[in-house]
């Protein structure tokens, strides 16, 4: 066994008490009130969800296991993933123990390959990664420990199993996908002794001659990896794997909803409209240039993209580490310029629209303009790099879930017309 299963088992008991302590005691306490406008406008604000992993307090922004994000910028990525599971950050030993053990699990299984290669060679890459996660459920240790029957309380343990096989292969697959889906040469294997963000940025063999590429990747993967449960992808995968579905089906239908066009193509977005302005200007726009034509948008009834959030009410900590980053590794890059400038010009410009409850930038206006500078110009492939990130989020709330034992999820509906008799007798 791992130093991480060892560990999760250490400490799942406490953890099973707690929780259950907690609900015995305050069960019938009220937490949350809905309204008609909340029930009708996405459950936005309600309180139905537990999330141990981390939390977005609107004036804080991203929290890890108590840690804010910002003080975990400079961590690898399999730190942050043992963090999210066990509440704590591993020592020497426990990262190399797990770098070791993703390593050996890294062998993504040739009928996957097979199956990719069979769909049509303009499939989105979103498409082929979920299409890979969901072939690969053939894997599942889940599945065979539960059609061979074993107590509800071990169900974590093969969901752990599923969810390490996952996170070391998903890395390989979709730097294979970006190589096939845009011509790019035969995939490239993984390199033994890299962490697992820097063998990412190595197996999508793209040019890192100073290595930032891979800070870049490390940086990228930290960043997105979780954000509480209530979101389009953390949801659904919370959801289905409430029905105690496998950690590849769970993660392949959170993904699935991660590629919407209100989810995880917004940097995809913000980067269009920022070499939009460059194109417009020949070049990073001066600040009153760009204050003037922001204002030129604003007033035509169009927005800025990446500014605003649905929670946060502050700049997204997760855009000050992109924008430092860009600040120290490529300050004259065109489009960091403008990126930069945008952070001047905007908020103020925002601030004057009273309905704008956030004038600030959320992670999404700073990445993409990171990754084009490094040569990664297929913009579709984008939220394919928040996916592979945003897993070990999904997989170690899974995890989590089946340590306690998390009832399937099944909140009640009603009609329309329900609604409008009930609040006549409010």
């Amino acid at each position: 066994m791992s130093r991480l299963h060892d560990k999760l088992a250490a400490i799942i008991p406490a953890m099973r008490e707690e929780i259950q302590g907690v609900n015995k005691e305050f069960g019938d306490k009220v937490i949350s009130q809905v309204t008609v406008a909340q029930a009708y406008g996405g459950m936005r604000g309600i309180i139905g969800l537990i999330c141990d992993t981390s939390e977005v307090p609107p004036d804080k922004g991203l929290i890890i296991r108590g840690i804010p994000v910002k003080e975990l910028a400079n961590r690898l990525p399999e730190e942050i993933f043992w963090l999210l599971c066990t509440g704590e950050l591993p020592s020497k030993e426990d990262l190399a123990d797990l770098q070791m053990d993703l390593e050996s699990r890294c062998e993504v299984p040739d009928y996957v390959w097979k199956v990719l290669e069979a769909m049509p060679k303009d499939s989105h890459p979103m498409a082929m990664l979920d299409t890979g996660i969901l072939v690969m459920e053939r894997e599942s240790v889940f599945r065979k420990r539960y059609d061979e029957g074993m107590k509800k309380a071990e169900y974590w343990m093969p969901t752990l199993e599923d969810s390490l096989n996952l996170i070391a292969r998903i890395s390989p697959l979709a730097a294979g996908i970006y190589r096939m889906r845009f011509g790019k040469g035969a995939r490239i294997a993984p390199k033994k002794g890299l962490d697992w963000a820097a063998n990412y940025g190595h197996m999508l063999g793209l040019p890192d001659p100073t290595g930032e590429f891979a800070n870049l990747m490390r940086l990228y993967m930290v960043l997105h990896s979780d954000h509480e449960s209530g979101n389009v992808s953390a949801h659904t995968a919370h959801c289905v794997g409430s029905a105690l579905s496998d950690a590849y089906y769970a993660v392949s239908a959170g993904l699935n909803g991660l590629a919407g066009p209100l989810h995880g193509l917004a940097n995809q977005e913000c980067l269009d409209w920022v070499l939009m302005v460059n194109k417009k200007f020949n070049g990073a726009p001066s600040e009153e240039q760009l204050r003037q034509f922001a204002q030129e948008t604003l007033d035509g009834g169009k927005v800025i993209p990446g500014y605003g959030h649905a929670v946060l009410r502050i700049t997204d900590p997760r855009f000050d580490a992109f924008h430092a980053f860009g600040a120290r590794v490529c300050p004259d890059d065109a489009t960091y310029k403008t990126v930069a400038r945008v952070y001047k010009v905007v908020p103020e410009l925002l601030k004057q629209i009273q309905k704008i409850k956030d004038p600030w930038p959320n992670v999404d206006a700073a990445s993409g303009c990171l990754l084009y500078h490094f040569g990664m110009t297929e913009f579709s492939y984008y939220t394919v790099l928040f996916s592979v990130s945003r897993t070990m989020g999904l997989c170690s709330q899974l995890v989590v879930s089946r340590a306690w034992g998390e009832p399937i999820e099944r909140p009640k509906s009603q009609p329309t017309k329900w609604v409008k008799e009930k609040v006549k007798s409010l």
